[in-house]
């Protein structure tokens, strides 16, 4: 078809430019204009940045994109203090050195209990009174007459305290959170308790169903500014709040290393072509209409296998759906795999595929991408931003099987077209969204609009 062929001759013309912009980003060096909120060394060196981070867990397999950004933004000299809510999502053995490193050195306010959040509380009374209980009479009125609001508030403001008393005694002065949920109304209430700068990266789309009881319009409000992962969510915050607002949203796309996540050599004729699909096992990521795709792709005599990487609160409704199913012996459960492992998955897939109904914007999308394997995902919220349908992958209607399919399908009939698309995919993350741009363009945001 003439269209099919148009798209090839482009594809083919990204896969030559692919090689020169890689060249050329590895050959750039950039200046990042220091913050007024800085630190010296002993040395009495040039001050540099000083950041809290606050994750609710952290560091986690769902998040390793905030563990690669912490780790980036050191490298250009920032001073990034994490914190977390939560302990990590696996024991510290099973964790990989640089994220034990992390989970050691990271301030965990459920590790510190109630000792913890006693000390917290006298601190600020006794040196932060006014602050104290401007945080007590924003939990109430943000919480009206509804009595669990007020006590999730509460605990909120109790867990702020505590940020805020390590915030202090590290001489950090701006926190940064990621994702505006729960971890970002702790930090809300360390703004209103503390005073404190306060930002956020925003990926939704969960803080958008849920408005009121994220707090999502105070938390604009009370934010210095707020980073967008995609302009998709940058569209949900003008949604939310007044035109007044709108200059504090900045679109900073995150990024995965092409370096890292390098080509690996391509089964042009597979015995059996495998598909991956790699996130939580949730409803949101639609692995049950991928499995009824499998079905469908063996009943029709094909030889496909599917291997689910992840875990989660689906993963027993979905291997009771595997096992009744046609195609149970071609669906495999990896579970929850470490990322020093992952590339393992990715280097053996003929195809990426992510069926969700909901999303902000798939890392693992980037790094299947970076590494030539041709995705089928859905056309929703950020993810056409990321890829142009029938250029960089095959984008498919939420919820359509019939459609996802025919995109899987196509893939295994077209080794020319696979090839083709995950070079595509390459350049497009590699132009993009490579990891030291994004977090160079990070820098730069945090430079002019972090005050001391």
């Amino acid at each position: 078809m003439p269209l099919a062929a148009a798209a090839r001759r482009k594809g083919r013309a990204l896969q030559e430019n692919a090689g020169g912009v890689c060249g050329q980003h590895r050959k750039m060096k950039r200046k990042v204009r220091m913050p007024a909120t800085t630190h010296s060394d002993r040395s009495g060196a040039q001050p540099t940045p000083s950041l809290a981070y606050l994750v609710s867990t952290y560091p986690t397999l769902s998040m390793a994109f905030v563990l690669r950004e912490v780790l980036a933004l050191r490298e250009l000299g920032f001073r990034v203090e994490t914190a977390s809510i939560n302990r990590p999502d696996r024991p510290i053995e099973t964790l990989t050195a640089v994220e034990a490193a992390e989970a050691r050195s990271t301030y965990c306010v459920k590790r510190h209990g109630l000792s913890g959040a006693t000390v917290a509380k006298l601190q600020t009374v006794f040196g932060n009174f006014g602050g104290y209980w401007r945080g007590v009479g924003m939990a109430f009125r943000l919480a009206g007459l509804d009595l669990r609001r007020l006590y999730l508030n509460l605990m909120y403001f109790i867990e702020a305290l505590m940020v805020g008393q390590w915030m202090k005694r590290k001489g950090l002065r701006h926190l940064h959170v990621h994702l505006a949920s729960q971890a970002a109304s702790v930090g809300l209430f360390v703004r209103t308790v503390f005073g404190f700068g306060y930002s956020l990266t925003v990926h939704g789309p969960d803080e958008f169903y849920d408005v009121e009881r994220q707090m999502l319009a105070e938390k604009i409000r009370a934010a210095n500014f707020l980073c967008c992962i995609s302009s998709f969510a940058r569209s949900q915050l003008m949604k939310l709040s007044l035109y007044e607002h709108w200059s504090k949203f900045v679109v900073s796309p995150l990024g995965v290393d092409p370096e890292t996540f390098a080509p690996q050599p391509e089964r042009a004729a597979p015995e059996t072509f495998e598909i991956l699909c790699v996130g939580r096992l949730i409803p949101a990521k639609g692995q049950h209409i991928l499995i009824d795709a499998v079905e469908r792709l063996a009943q029709e005599g094909r030889r496909v296998r599917l291997r689910l990487v992840g875990s989660g609160p689906d993963e027993a409704s979905l291997r009771e759906h595997a096992a009744r199913s046609a195609a149970g012996e071609c669906v495999m459960f990896e579970g929850a795999i470490n990322q020093d492992r992952i590339r393992e998955f990715y280097a053996t897939a003929d195809a990426f595929c992510l069926p969700s109904f909901a999303e902000g914007l798939p890392v693992v999308l980037m790094e299947a991408m970076a590494m030539e394997i041709p995705c089928v995902t859905t056309s929703i919220a950020g993810i056409p931003e990321l890829i142009r349908d029938g250029v960089d992958g095959l984008l498919v209607p939420p919820s359509d099987l019939d459609a996802l399919v025919k995109a899987l399908a196509r893939l295994m009939d077209d080794a020319e077209l696979r090839q083709w698309m995950g070079k595509s995919g390459r350049a497009r993350v590699v132009e993009h969204y490579d990891l030291r741009r994004s977090v160079e363009r990070l820098a730069r945001i945090f430079a002019e609009r972090v005050q001391g």
